[in-house]
């Protein structure tokens, strides 16, 4: 709400918020500072994440461009940079406390390119009677479950992936990190080849997401050797890449307000929060291959929204 009609500069402000988050945790000297510095980050995070998809959003709108594929492809680029980056800058003998100052300089220094950002001037309209907007926060939280599950995958491949590899294919610790880097680098590829197609109905971006990503993961999970478990990630990658920007551009077309768009991100980063606690539990169960396998079945729900009668459904 605070955004709305003043989404470029909510993003300057939360970008630059982001960065004295990254700069505060070079500071920490106790347990608890950490613990509240990475609180704090995460806050910030989630304020740059939605504050950047509901910019996006208001340009998609007054612009007529689509934007929020290459935008969100943007983001495994910059992950793959930035870890091995970083590890070159602590093989040079730079400590953790100035790599993370450069980082947030540079964070911040980014915020000065939005100022030719086209967003027009003024608020959008109202989001109307109080029945209009529980219709938009219900059909958020659909939307916004989809995309979780999509999310959860995300980071159990973000977080488990090197585990995997190292732990059960008897991979190196070099040929293991590049696990991260190959689903990265697929999601990235997904997202920009659904630009660069004609737009894509959604029954198909489910269906992809739903097939292609629950076939991935529990590919990458049971495959047996290195290249079918990375044959796995680049599948899972390249499956659910297009399907979370699809999503928030359906919601910033339908809803000039913000109000979806705000809503679906929220709902749908609760996967990043379910993630680490799920796969944990599966593995003291199933082992880690079993759990990332297991994760698969979070395709169904995406294949049923595929399924489900009608028109083409969002």
């Amino acid at each position: 709400r605070l955004a709305r009609g003043r989404e470029r500069a909510t993003l300057a402000a939360t970008t630059v918020l982001f960065a004295l988050t990254v700069a505060g945790l070079a500071m920490v000297a106790a347990f608890w500072q950490l613990a509240a510095g990475l609180l704090a980050l995460g806050a910030a995070s989630g304020a740059l994440d939605v504050a950047l998809n509901l910019t996006t959003g208001r340009v998609e709108r007054e612009t007529g461009r689509r934007l929020f594929q290459p935008v969100h492809a943007a983001f495994p680029v910059a992950v793959i940079v930035a870890a091995p980056a970083t590890g070159l800058a602590r093989s040079t003998g730079l400590g953790v406390g100035t790599v993370l100052v450069v980082i947030a300089l540079l964070v911040a220094a980014t915020s000065l390119s939005l100022v030719a950002l086209p967003v027009g001037r003024g608020r959008p309209a109202s989001s109307g009677a109080p029945a209009d907007r529980r219709g938009l926060w219900g059909l958020a939280v659909v939307l916004g479950a989809l995309a979780a599950c999509a999310l959860v995958i995300e980071n159990a491949v973000e977080q488990w992936s090197v585990l995997l590899l190292e732990d059960h294919r008897g991979a190196g610790p070099l040929t293991a990190s590049l696990a991260p880097s190959v689903y990265m680098a697929a999601l990235t590829a997904g997202r920009l080849v659904a630009h660069a197609l004609p737009r894509l109905p959604f029954r198909t971006l489910y269906l992809v997401a739903g097939a292609g990503g629950g076939c991935g993961i529990a590919l990458a999970g049971l495959g047996g050797t290195v290249p079918l478990s990375m044959a796995g990630f680049a599948l899972t990658g390249l499956a659910l890449g297009p399907l979370v920007p699809a999503l928030l551009s359906r919601s910033a077309a339908g809803d000039p307000t913000g109000t979806l768009v705000w809503g679906v991100s929220t709902v749908s980063y609760t996967g990043f929060v379910v993630s680490p606690l799920l796969v944990a539990g599966l593995t003291a169960w199933l082992g880690l291959p079993g759990a990332l396998a297991a994760l698969g079945l979070l395709g169904l729900p995406l294949i049923a929204r595929f399924a489900a009668p009608g028109r083409d459904p969002a």
